[in-house]
């Protein structure tokens, strides 16, 4: 544990915000990936169909010897990923049932959690931005040219895990907050609206802004990819940071900094 002094680092709307973003983001990965299945391929343009060939991202299954063998094709290269992707139980099936919600295969039900919490997002996220515009929180998350400057620096002392633990968000942290507050979160939900038969009849534009329904479904599902490898990274530098002061900052707000600013 750093031996600073306590500050008190993150806002209540801010907390509440994340854990709603947490939870909502969990049941949209997992609900995303049984509306996949019902398709399980990723193709660019405005049309698709048994005529056309332009998917970027295929897996299926093939019947081998009598049994199913899973395949996963990537720009036209195939790769066997049985036991991974293609087959899970007995049967063909792109995300196996552990990964999907409901585990079963059910388009209808996978719809309509995904919607429930599509919109709980938008709305958290929008609460968020004008009440983080109003108390300042906002302009901390934005980089500054001094910020740039020390990017270079921030980068090494990462890569040295020399985690700063202050009360001021890193050029890294900035960056990594913005890009997934500001662009990738808006673009989940403007792809994901574009996919909407009804707002494609009162916003035709914004189909013709991702040039396409099955463009804007690729790019939906990348930037699903996107957040899920932040994720990765963001849990990463939790548990080196010290998982119990961080655990306390986004649950109490209070965070303890570094004696000497860094570890």
């Amino acid at each position: 544990m750093p031996d600073g002094p306590l500050i008190y680092r993150q806002r209540l709307l801010t907390r509440i915000t994340h854990w709603v973003w947490a939870i909502s983001l969990f049941f949209l990965m997992l609900t995303g990936l049984q509306i996949f299945n019902a398709f399980p391929s990723l193709q660019l343009g405005k049309e698709s169909g048994f005529g056309y060939d332009n998917a970027i991202l295929k897996i299926g299954a093939v019947e081998v010897d009598g049994g199913l063998r899973g395949v996963t094709r990537i720009f036209g290269v195939e790769f066997d990923t049985t036991g991974m992707l293609g087959v899970s139980g007995g049967e063909a099936r792109a995300f196996p049932e552990a990964l999907t919600i409901p585990s079963k295969t059910s388009l209808a039900t996978g719809r309509v959690i995904h919607f429930f919490f599509a919109w709980v997002l938008v709305l958290a996220l929008g609460l968020w931005l004008v009440a983080s515009a109003v108390n300042g929180h906002l302009g901390q998350l934005i980089p500054t040219v001094a910020d740039l400057r020390a990017l270079p620096r921030d980068i090494a002392d990462h890569a040295r895990l020399r985690l700063h633990r202050s009360g001021e968000y890193s050029v890294l942290q900035k960056l990594a907050y913005a890009s997934v507050l500001f662009v990738a979160l808006p673009l989940m939900i403007l792809t994901g609206l574009s996919m909407s038969p009804g707002v494609n009849a009162a916003a035709p534009w914004l189909l013709d802004l991702f040039q396409g329904r099955q463009t804007a479904r690729t790019i939906h599902f990348l930037t699903m990819l996107a957040l899920l490898g932040f994720f990765a990274v963001h849990m990463a530098m939790i548990l080196l940071a010290g998982p119990v002061n961080e655990m306390r900052s986004i649950l109490t707000g209070w965070y303890r900094t570094g004696g000497d600013d860094h570890a």
